[in-house]
């Protein structure tokens, strides 16, 4: 008689343990997914895509190891390099696990170190009334990222900007329109 009880009981747990999964996956509990067409465009961390210079004329340029705002309200205030979430920005890397490693085995020597085994998201800069920060994005020929910086003439919907590590690249980017697929958290 106990041995069926406990057997209910069991069968009990495993079924509402089953509906709660179901409905934490199906719910949507893990965010919502859109695609949408996107403008993107590409920025570096470079004096001219972020309006910085070095040296201060309070200190005759003397002081060029600093860099300062050289534009906006801001201007005049010492130039960090963080983003506005407060967070260093960075470019997407894939990570040893991934399709890169398929497509250019040549690169997985310098993915053994730990730091470079997990892919790392990059850095996206969005109209935070629409993204909030935190929000990722999949991007075609750029990869994952997430929204961590916000831009003056980035406004609207349909409007992303895309952090690389060099001008050249960023140059190279330049204008798209592409179907990006966003993941609100």
């Amino acid at each position: 008689m106990n041995i069926l009880r406990i057997a209910k009981k069991t069968c009990r747990g495993h079924a509402v343990l089953i509906v709660t999964a179901l409905c934490l996956l199906l719910g949507g509990c893990a965010g919502t997914r859109v695609e949408r067409v996107m403008e993107t465009t590409a920025y570096c961390g470079c004096s001219s895509c972020c309006s910085w210079e070095r040296g201060s004329w309070r200190y005759l340029k003397l002081d060029f190891w600093n860099r300062y705002v050289s534009a906006g309200p801001q201007q005049g205030q010492p130039y960090s390099g963080l983003t506005a979430s407060g967070t260093v920005p960075r470019e997407p890397a894939p990570g040893l696990f991934s399709m890169d490693s398929v497509t250019r085995p040549w690169m997985i020597p310098f993915r053994l170190f730990p730091w470079a085994l997990l892919p790392r998201d990059g850095t996206i800069a969005a109209d935070t009334a629409y993204y909030p920060f935190g929000t990722r994005m999949y991007v075609p020929g750029y990869g994952w990222g997430r929204v961590e910086d916000r831009g003056g003439a980035i406004k609207g919907r349909d409007r992303i900007d895309l952090y690389f590590s060099s001008h050249t690249e960023a140059l190279q980017w330049g204008r798209q329109e592409l179907r990006v697929r966003i993941e609100y958290q």
